[in-house]
């Protein structure tokens, strides 16, 4: 903890992108420590993209830590670039965000912007990093060589309400590259999400292909949900999906990045996730 600390210390106050997940709670009990705490500001980003449930937790953890709290609505739709949903699509809404960010922490006197990147998040695909180090963002977590594993240990020798929660990139991550993000298609998703939570699913992911919703959760959740398929089937029908498929393979982080290494012009078989 020390080491992370140090990282943030020298800056004398920090705003930090705080999404209520594990690696940005993380990221602000470090600022926490590392400051008083009077000098710290947690940011969440209020957007399409993000799930409601997600608010609710992400105020609890900060009163926890008893740092001040803002919500920002952000509309990253509005950027037709990021609407595209091209396969740099992160690195326009991070842009956008830490560009914010960082004026919001010009305004108001803070020394820095911090961000929860781990070290695990440099060794894959994610073009927002490319933003954060443009826009001279502080990653603790990085840049201490903490990884996901080493992340929620430490959360959990704080306590952090957070500690055990599931990882939950946004919403737009549920998005095949190429096809375009809306309002309507996000919120399909988010209440096909938010259902499979309220039944107790821990790990899911509702992937948007048009009129196929393919569902992945947790390994150890795949025999419940297709023993629930009929009432799953009948919400996510109604969410506004034509079928409903459960990927056999069960979740994967960034399962929508296996698309990436195909060659344009070589010739491949359809494939039906």
């Amino acid at each position: 903890m020390r080491e992370l600390e140090a990282l943030i210390a020298p800056h004398g106050s920090a705003l930090v992108a705080f999404s209520g997940g594990v690696d940005s709670s993380l990221a602000l009990a470090v600022a926490a420590r590392a400051l008083p705490k009077e000098k710290v500001l947690a940011v969440t980003s209020n957007n399409e993209t993000y799930l409601p449930s997600e608010l609710s937790l992400a105020r609890d953890v900060a009163a926890f830590l008893g740092v001040d709290h803002r919500v920002v609505e952000t509309r990253e739709l509005d950027n037709p670039d990021y609407a595209k949903n091209p396969t740099n699509r992160c690195y326009f809404c991070k842009s956008t965000l830490y560009s914010d960010l960082g004026e919001m922490a010009r305004e108001h006197g803070y020394g820095c912007v911090v961000d929860g990147a781990n070290a695990d998040d440099e060794g894959d695909y994610r073009p927002g990093r490319k933003a954060a180090r443009e826009l001279g963002v502080v990653s603790p977590l990085s840049l201490a060589g903490v990884g996901k594993e080493e992340v929620r240990e430490l959360a959990r020798h704080l306590g952090l309400p957070s500690w055990d929660k599931p990882a939950l990139a946004c919403l737009s991550s549920r998005f095949p590259y190429g096809q375009e993000i809306t309002p309507e298609k996000l919120a399909q998703v988010a209440r096909a999400e938010e259902f499979l939570r309220s039944c107790g699913f821990r790990q899911v992911r509702v992937r948007h292909h048009g009129d196929i919703a393919r569902l992945e959760v947790g390994p150890d959740e795949l025999e419940r949900a297709f023993a629930e398929r009929e009432q799953i089937s009948a919400e996510l029908r109604a969410a506004g999906f034509l079928y409903v498929t459960l990927d056999l393979a069960g979740y994967k982080p960034g399962s929508l990045n296996a698309g990436l290494g195909r060659k344009p012009g070589r010739k491949q078989l359809p494939v039906i996730p």
